[in-house]
């Protein structure tokens, strides 16, 4: 007979990727103004997006308490509402609200993902401890913030999580697990324990992304991470322990089970890179591969009115893309939803090619009912430009190239308009950051009167005030009584 070995009852010491993590959050400092500013900006525009979702009935019915008429004493309040909720439940409310249109940021890598979704997470926490009188700041809210993006971002250069079917919001939840942990005051080794909750816990298919199966879930999944996220931190703090070897475990671990037994790569340590190079939307409310494409769009629209021309007279549209565009967002076929519609590249074209805009209303059925749409859908086909893959994943471009290539019923081919960098990139930092501030300063107007609107602005354009601001004094902005 065979002898049977047992498996070792041994603890390992935590996975050097838990502890790395953990090392970041506890004892490295952020000395980038760089970073700092852009965070602001980033807060900013993460409030305002959060805001805009609540002109749509979608949204608004899932928010709130988990039983009508809850109010917690110190509890988390929530942009825009009255809401005073625990801040697990206050976490899905934020993180839910931020990602409903697709309008927050983005950040794009062998994975991609809207890295200001943390903000569900970290806000809802930061604002309850501060309720209940901790001397919490707006500047550990945007610390906080460029950590989780950095966690989030480093996560996603180099390894694809879409790739083996899992959504990017499985880091979300470890970002945020690991920023909140701090806030909640776990300290390093907590830290680990509640990192490697993140990991063992069940993860999200993409399914819900993707045809024929899109639906509204991809936009109150980010909630749902922020939510998980501060649950397990606070389990850990209650004594819960982890799981050391959650990642590299044989069998049973994170690797050989969900990644197909690859070990996670690294490009770069942790340091302030991902925020000081986030993508900020700021012209659409459009899946972030396609934004270079909706403005070529505009430009053609632009281009057939000089000429006397419309879009009933385009024969065929070439869209010149990189094949994450082309995995993701090429779709044919009918569009069932809001979901469908702000993920599929060829309507995101075809209706600034028609209308000359694209707008959080140009998704509802309303909108789509026109027939011109999907009759212009069809005309539109998308080829990879294996130049604009490769400079989609070089570190110092992160290009996210689009080019429109027209032809007219009459045979006339106009010149190809081709768009290498968003408004929201880095690089045109300077030209986006006024369209950034005119975005917010259109959410916040459907909710609050002139005088309010102007205490909202001067607060959150005085940078050194706002820094020292107390976090429950910054989110009193934004309630509503």
């Amino acid at each position: 007979m065979s002898a049977h070995h047992g498996e070792s009852t041994l603890r390992p010491e935590p996975d050097k990727v838990l502890q790395d993590i953990a090392n970041y959050v506890h004892g490295y400092k952020i000395d980038s103004p760089l970073a700092f500013e852009t965070a602001r900006l980033c807060l900013i525009d993460t409030i305002g997006c959060g805001l805009e979702a609540l002109r749509f009935p979608e949204c608004t019915k899932l928010l709130g308490p988990v039983v009508e008429g809850t109010i917690v004493p110190n509890g988390t309040r929530v942009p825009g509402t009255s809401h005073q909720l625990d801040p697990i439940r206050g976490a899905f409310n934020i993180g839910t609200q931020i990602r409903w249109l697709d309008y927050n940021d983005c950040f794009l890598a062998a994975e991609w993902g809207h890295p200001s979704d943390n903000l569900g997470a970290i806000l809802a926490v930061a604002d309850h401890l501060a309720r209940q009188g901790q001397p919490l700041t707006v500047h550990d809210i945007l610390e906080a913030m460029i950590k989780a993006h950095e966690i989030q971002g480093g996560l996603a250069l180099l390894n694809s999580y879409n790739r083996v079917g899992l959504d990017h919001v499985v880091l979300v939840k470890v970002a945020s697990t690991a920023v909140v942990s701090k806030l909640l005051g776990l300290d390093r080794d907590q830290t680990v324990d509640a990192i490697s909750q993140a990991w063992v816990d069940g993860q999200s298919l993409r399914t819900y992304r993707h045809a024929p199966n899109t639906g509204p879930r991809k936009s109150w999944a980010a909630g749902d991470a922020c939510s998980r996220a501060v649950n397990l931190a606070l389990l850990v703090k209650k004594g819960e322990k982890g799981l050391p070897s959650v990642l590299t475990a044989k069998t049973w671990g994170f690797y050989d089970v969900l990644f197909k037994g690859k070990a996670f790569e690294f490009q770069r340590p942790y340091g302030s890179y991902i925020m000081e190079n986030v993508l900020f939307k700021i012209s659409y409310p459009a899946e972030f591969h396609a934004q270079t494409a909706v403005e070529a769009a505009h430009t053609v629209h632009n281009k057939l009115k000089a000429i006397g021309r419309t879009s009933d007279d385009i024969k065929s549209v070439r869209i010149r893309t990189q094949e994450a565009a082309i995995r993701i967002i090429d779709k044919q076929g009918p569009l069932d939803n809001f979901a469908d519609r702000d993920h599929a590249i060829n309507y995101m074209v075809a209706y600034p090619l028609i209308f000359g805009e694209l707008t959080s209303e140009s998704y509802t059925d309303a909108s789509a009912a026109d027939p011109r749409i999907d009759a212009l859908r069809a005309k539109i086909h998308c080829v990879e430009d294996s130049r604009f893959s490769v400079e989609y994943h070089d570190p110092e471009k992160r290009s996210i190239g689009n080019a429109l290539l027209v032809e007219l019923n009459d045979g006339t081919i106009l010149d190809e308009v081709e768009v290498e960098y968003p408004v929201g990139h880095k690089r045109r930092r300077a030209e986006g950051t006024p369209l950034l501030i005119n975005k917010f300063k259109r959410h916040i107007s459907y909710h609050f009167d002139d005088a309010h609107q102007k205490k909202i602005l001067d607060t959150v354009s005085d940078a050194q005030n706002l820094s020292k601001m107390p976090v429950d004094k910054f989110t009193d902005l934004f309630v509503k009584a």
